[in-house]
């Protein structure tokens, strides 16, 4: 179902009129509107770039350290329609000030490069002690760009998110993970990504940890439980384990390790 496109004011934001197409699909979750992709900030004329870095400023604040970023509006707008909103809701309380109290500033930051230059960094380039950290980051933007609604900066982040714990040798712990599930929709392929990880260590022969490790997980998200599960059973290759109902009796019994049991002959008959 087609709803209305947000037409700005004759004076404001002239470029953007035939950008804002927006559609509802009622099949899915709900996303709120979901604009077409515009044209890739890199190939746009020297006229609209231009236009896009004229006007007003919005000042936008990231962060419990409330970091500070004064930013063209017309570029938020031409981007995302969440920074649209801000602006059709007039923000008459803050005048013009947004507050992202809950984001990473490092994820803001790369934002900023996208908005401006229709990219973000490659961790390929950065020396090793500096690839996990970045990793980390493109986690926390992907967590903002689900709020922001740009899912092509999402795509971006958590390619460089994969190829950074790849070249670092490293992975998420649990303590990273939980956010993701806090934060992102069941449909979310950062969720599959981390499950996935989880997944993946659980069944590792080499690890030196259980699925214990993940207990505040599967304590704080029934959706993080199933997943992992489903991922484990992908992953076994559909190798089936002993029938627990056949196996010798002593493996359920209560007594101390090493102690001989009486019942330990018994089997089931079939």
């Amino acid at each position: 179902m087609d709803t209305p496109p947000y037409t700005p004011p004759a004076t404001e934001y002239p470029f953007v009129d035939s950008l804002h197409i927006h559609y509802c699909d009622f099949a899915y979750e709900e996303k709120g509107p979901f604009r077409m992709p515009v044209p890739d900030i890199g190939e746009t004329t020297a006229k609209t770039f231009a236009e896009l870095l004229s006007g007003n400023l919005m000042d936008i604040c990231v962060g419990k350290q409330k970091r500070h970023w004064l930013l063209h509006r017309n570029i938020l707008v031409y981007h995302s329609t969440w920074f649209q909103k801000q602006i059709e809701e007039g923000n008459k309380q803050n005048f013009g000030k947004v507050e992202l109290l809950d984001d990473d500033p490092r994820a803001f930051e790369l934002l900023v490069k996208w908005l401006y230059q229709g990219k973000i960094d490659e961790v390929s380039d950065m020396p090793m002690d500096k690839k996990w950290y970045y990793a980390d980051a493109c986690q926390q933007l992907y967590v903002l760009c689900e709020k922001l609604n740009l899912p092509l900066v999402k795509n971006q982040a958590i390619d460089q998110f994969r190829k950074g714990c790849f070249e670092a040798g490293l992975v998420p712990g649990p303590e990273e993970m939980k956010p993701i599930y806090d934060r992102t929709p069941p449909s979310s392929p950062f969720r599959k990504l981390v499950s996935r990880i989880a997944a993946r260590q659980i069944m590792d022969p080499e690890s030196q940890s259980d699925a214990s490790k993940y207990r505040q997980c599967f304590e704080a998200s029934a959706d993080f439980a199933i997943d992992v599960i489903n991922a484990i059973k992908e992953g076994s290759g559909g190798k089936l384990f002993h029938d627990p109902t056949e196996e010798d009796g002593c493996y359920y019994h209560e007594h101390l390790p090493g102690q001989s049991c009486n019942s330990g002959l018994y089997k089931m008959k079939g």
